[in-house]
């Protein structure tokens, strides 16, 4: 699960980032209103935990902002301010929780983890499907006809943003910034998860394959019979 920290206080950013990560959460942290934006609009992330008092934007505002472009990635608001309206408000803006500082971690987990055992709307389904794949994003599981395999953490993050994307073209750039974030890697990584998971799809003799688009990207499409190639 990948988490992002809107927080000004760059001290509390950091004890949050420490705390989350030790709990086995990724974590990204970003500063203001327009970094804020800048990463919802990547689609990588899970749960957002966001300062009310930013300068320039407020929270109340970017949360407007984004759930009017229709994300609805988890808001957990937090602020120092206390009053039943000043909560009520940032509901009503469009955050799903709100938390007051001073703050323990133990209550933010708790939370994190009410807002992740919550139902899945129509656009966060558990299992996708691509020709013959089902794709189940929570347990990691992927079937093929009667076949089932587990994949790993970054593999699972690989083939659920092909399905969502699927007959799409994703450029490289887009897949090192939906499976890794800001992580550091090396660009082989990229071509390796394509090799392992090209390797599952044919094992399990799958009719979707992984097309290489020279000088673009890649693209998941369905298998045209006699034409197995990348």
């Amino acid at each position: 699960m990948r988490i992002l920290i809107v927080e000004d206080d760059k001290e509390l950013s950091e004890a949050m980032s420490h705390q989350l990560e030790k709990e086995g959460y990724e974590i990204d942290s970003c500063y203001s209103g327009d970094e804020a934006i800048n990463h919802v609009s990547k689609n990588i992330h899970d749960i957002i935990i966001l300062d009310r008092m930013l300068p320039e934007m407020d929270g109340r505002t970017i949360t407007e902002k984004i759930r009017k472009q229709g994300v609805t990635i988890p808001i957990i608001m937090v602020t120092a301010l206390n009053g039943i309206y000043d909560r009520i408000d940032g509901l009503d803006a469009g955050a799903d929780d709100y938390l007051v500082k001073p703050f323990a971690m133990e209550e933010l987990l708790a939370r994190i983890r009410a807002l992740l055992r919550r139902p899945r709307t129509i656009e966060q389904i558990e299992i996708l499907k691509f020709v013959d794949l089902e794709f189940d994003v929570i347990k990691k599981t992927l079937c093929v006809g009667d076949k089932e395999m587990t994949l790993s953490k970054k593999e699972g993050a690989l083939l659920e943003y092909f399905i969502r994307n699927q007959a799409q073209i994703i450029t490289r750039e887009q897949i090192l910034s939906r499976v890794w974030g800001n992580d550091d890697v090396e660009d082989g990584n990229i071509d390796n998860y394509i090799h392992f998971l090209r390797r599952r799809l044919s094992s399990a003799k799958s009719k979707a394959k992984i097309k290489t688009v020279y000088g673009i990207g890649y693209r998941l499409e369905e298998v045209v019979e006699g034409h197995h190639g990348d």
